[in-house]
């Protein structure tokens, strides 16, 4: 049994590492006890539900449907022998309260995945329950008081001290914490795999073995011998003995393009079908290996550097795509440095894993769009969290230097300015949530306050009742924005060219208007926060 304990340790871990930092901007100060509880209860209260709702929508026993969620999930990173490890530990107490109509709520708070701190307000997604909520808790805790689940503890020690798995947890923490790849032979900073911060971020290596040959730099010798920078482009043309990277890409200028983002430029996203009931099956959860390590990040579909077309067939249009259409010796370069809950307070942290050296690499478009988390956050009172005018011009200035000491003469840096926010609570609060959508039972409002409650919200301040505080927020971004735009107008830069251009959502949601589209489905429905890109990019093609 302790190798299967650990087993169920080492993939929670795994599983929980992205997901600690997504769902809330990151925070120096942030309690961790507060911030970690939070989510154990919202993941608690969504698998519960869907369980739930697999049973209603396939009129079965809730053990079949907790059979049938398992026989859902993929076996790579252990995700069935996990699941099926939970469903032995956990099972029989769900299969109890709920087969005496206790709710997703009622079940996480007996179980003790969710708890009520004293003083603090009781967080729930669901309608409460007719009877007392002290009554109906104390009732769920006698269920289960013979119960023959064994004893279990969630503050288990950290199984990263384990001898054989410190390596790697301590790689996979640094990869998420410093935005680098995980396998990365030569250190360059490019990768030969995918996710764990490989190529989907930025241009697959084409040599892993040779620290000067990576996507952007410059030719050496016209690539005679070999692809140096990973466009594709080498050799000689035995007709006239010009090498193809003189012959194709000498004047034509090439430029790199580089992001600098929060969660949206990373283009967090999480699949309906993931929590939607009566649209799961067995193509549900094939690309979650590969959404948990990156993040639950999509950058390979991104806006700015998608380079796939997506999962539902429709072709992006990037910026990447679009630079190296027009010029296919941009070939790989591009460099998604996103992070889930960036700032302009945070971003030091990770701005050194940009790759660009002044000598040896072409110029590049570098995007600044941290659009949200200096005024989002999760707090009870977010307010005070919010970065100032004045503090933003000071970040603003330092990032700039930095990539003025970085980036090669010619190169571009774009600010781009904060949205409104006020469209998320305007067009989703009174429509369905996903997991409320078969029962009607649960609406964006009440998602929001359970994430309010929880301290686990991505955005307090915009996804609340509270009109009040949502209007002062959208109050704070515009004065960001107008900072940002005071920078662009007013400082030069010896490196690169400065702008900026503002991000009017209320344009695209009039233009998507006017294609027949509805407002809401321009947000991704399980955060309720993010841009859907696809319809975004769809309305601005």
């Amino acid at each position: 049994m302790n190798s299967l304990w650990n087993i169920l340790l080492a993939t929670t871990l795994f599983l929980l590492l992205p997901l600690h930092t997504l769902a809330s901007p990151a925070s120096d100060d942030q309690p961790i006890a507060r911030y970690s509880n939070g989510h154990t209860c919202l993941a608690c209260v969504a698998v519960v539900s869907v369980i739930e709702q697999l049973a209603q929508v396939h009129n079965s026993t809730v053990e079949a449907s907790m059979e049938r969620l398992c026989s859902y999930l993929p076996e790579k990173l252990f995700l069935k022998t996990t699941c099926y490890l939970v469903i032995r530990m956990f099972g029989p107490d769900i299969i109890k309260l709920l087969s005496t109509d206790m709710n997703a709520d009622v079940v996480c708070h007996t179980l003790e995945f969710c708890k009520q701190d004293p003083g603090q307000p009781l967080c729930h997604l669901y309608p409460l329950p007719k009877e007392a909520w002290k009554f109906t808790l104390e009732k769920a805790r006698q269920i289960v008081k013979k119960s023959p689940t064994p004893e279990y503890s969630r503050s288990s020690s950290d199984v990263c001290s384990l001898p054989f798995l410190a390596k790697i947890c301590q790689r996979i923490k640094s990869t998420i914490k410093n935005s680098v790849p995980f396998k990365d032979v030569d250190s360059d900073k490019y990768s030969v795999f995918p996710t764990l911060r490989g190529y989907h971020w930025r241009g697959r290596d084409c040599n892993d073995s040779n620290k000067m040959a990576y996507p952007g730099r410059r030719p050496d010798d016209w690539d005679v011998h070999e692809d140096s920078n990973c466009n594709g482009i080498w050799g000689v043309d035995p007709k006239d003995g010009i090498p193809y990277e003189k012959k194709f890409c000498e004047g034509s200028q090439p430029r790199g393009i580089i992001l600098l983002g929060d969660s949206a430029g990373a283009h967090f996203h999480i699949s309906p079908e993931w929590i939607t009931a009566s649209q799961m099956s067995l193509k549900s959860f094939i690309n979650l290996p590969t959404a948990l390590t990156n993040e639950l990040d999509w950058p390979q579909l991104s806006g700015a550097t998608g380079f796939l077309d997506s999962i539902n067939g429709i072709k992006e249009n990037s910026i990447y795509r679009q630079l190296r259409k027009r010029n296919h010796c941009n070939h790989r370069d591009y460099q998604n440095i996103s992070r889930n809950g960036a700032s302009s307070r945070n971003l030091e942290k990770f701005l050194e894993t940009l790759s660009r050296n002044q000598l040896l690499d072409h110029p590049a478009i570098v995007i600044y769009a941290m659009i949200g988390n200096d005024v989002c956050n999760g707090k009870a009172d977010p307010v005070p969290e919010m970065t100032t005018p004045e503090k933003l011009y000071s970040n603003i200035m330092q990032t700039l230097k930095y990539l003025n000491s970085h980036l090669p003469n010619g190169s571009h840096v774009i600010l781009y300015g904060l949205p409104d926010g006020t469209f998320l609570w305007d067009n989703l609060h009174d429509r369905y949530y996903p997991l409320g959508q078969l029962n009607k039972d649960v609406t964006y409002a009440h998602f929001y306050s359970f994430l309010n409650c929880l301290q686990v919200s991505p955005c307090h301040s915009w996804m609340s009742s509270n009109k009040t505080l949502r209007t002062l927020t959208s109050e704070r971004a515009k004065q960001l924005s107008n900072t940002l735009k005071k920078i662009a107008t007013s400082q030069k830069f010896t490196n690169f060219d400065l702008f900026y251009m503002d991000f009017d959502f209320h344009e695209v949601i009039e233009e998507w208007r006017k294609r027949g589209g509805q407002p809401w489905q321009l947000i991704e429905p399980v955060d309720g926060f993010h841009p859907n890109e696809k319809d975004v990019l769809t309305c601005l093609r």
